[in-house]
């Protein structure tokens, strides 16, 4: 399962490597030739992708490290640290970009410059992209559905990201074509506004990643209503997940019987964590703690035991403050 996902992230990354070097050597040597700055803003952004598709390729391979005594969860937070390389490589690709645009922009209205004269070849560069990134994102879109790797997705969007740029690309060189020499540059500072825009998303996502945010209320409620059909859990009453890249490690609080023997509590436990680790395929491993039962723990809502779990860190955070103050 392991080797199919890094087999299937390792080729959406060097398809899309592979279609970027021609892409990047193409749109930026006939933006140059054919006087098309919306051409070659395409051809920087398909370099740049070039760049980062070559990063992301090591870094992948690196999370296929196994674990080790330093990373006994492995190395799969390196997909997060790589969809964030990615986002950065984006969003300087897009300051560059625009950048450029307004530059030539500004020479047109200036009247350094009176024609940026685009050949009629760029046309046709700039919608064989379209069509090709269209082919591209929705197999990759694909295989990102399919791995749940952020790599990917990160990629996934870069290939739609490409899809508006090109358009707008295309439009900008038809425009310059028909006489209207404004209509490229201001293309060009458009596709940089929407890379822009993709490379933000992606920083964002990947930092939720990294911040080890997880769907929590969805995984409470998920947990909650599975261990109802576990004999002998009475109550959940914590539950805290951590995110390592695609896996999630779950830590548990239940309530048992108070007069069961420690024996019997530990088989509840692994009759809990068997249940979990059939029913949730991303968790990775599973902490449950149990105690007796408490009356007022009864019926307990996900919002009330996601509290708890708030209470807890926040009491030993506390704990550990007054301590280096005593220390100190």
């Amino acid at each position: 399962m392991t080797q199919e996902r890094d087999r299937k992230s390792l080729w959406a990354i060097n398809l899309g490597l592979g279609f970027n070097i021609l892409l990047s050597i193409v749109k930026t040597t006939f933006g140059i030739l054919a006087h098309s700055p919306a051409l070659l803003a395409e051809g920087i952004n398909s370099t740049s992708d070039v760049a980062y598709y070559v990063v992301a390729s090591i870094f992948v391979r690196l999370a296929n490290k196994p674990a080790d005594n330093e990373h006994p969860y492995g190395h799969r937070q390196l997909e997060s640290i790589a969809s964030l390389v990615v986002g950065a490589f984006v969003v300087a690709t897009a300051i560059t970009v625009f950048w450029d645009a307004v530059d030539k922009m500004w020479d047109l209205f200036d009247g350094g410059l009176t024609t940026l004269g685009s050949h009629p070849f760029a046309l046709w560069v700039a919608l064989s992209t379209v069509a090709i990134k269209i082919v591209l994102f929705f197999y990759v879109r694909k295989l990102g559905q399919e791995t749940g790797n952020p790599v990917v997705n990160a990629l996934t969007y870069d290939h739609r990201n490409d899809i508006f740029s090109a358009s707008a690309a295309s439009l900008g060189i038809f425009l310059s074509q028909v006489g209207l020499a404004w209509g490229d540059p201001l293309a060009g500072a458009l596709v940089a506004l929407l890379i822009l825009r993709t490379g933000i998303y992606i920083l964002r996502e990947s930092s939720v990643e990294l911040m080890d945010a997880v769907p929590s209320r969805e995984l409470a409620r998920q947990i909650s209503m599975l261990i109802k059909n576990v004999d002998g859990v009475q109550q959940l009453e914590e539950l805290q997940a951590h995110r390592f890249g695609p896996h999630l490690v779950v830590n548990l609080t239940i309530g048992i019987d108070g007069s069961l023997t420690v024996m019997q509590g530990d088989c509840i436990a692994t009759d809990v964590e068997a249940l979990i680790y059939a029913s949730i395929p991303n968790v990775r491993h599973i902490h449950i703690h149990y105690h007796p039962a408490e009356d007022c723990r009864r019926n307990m809502s996900v919002d009330d035991i996601l509290a708890e779990a708030r209470r807890h860190v926040a009491a030993h955070e506390l704990f550990y403050e007054t301590e280096e103050i005593n220390v100190s």
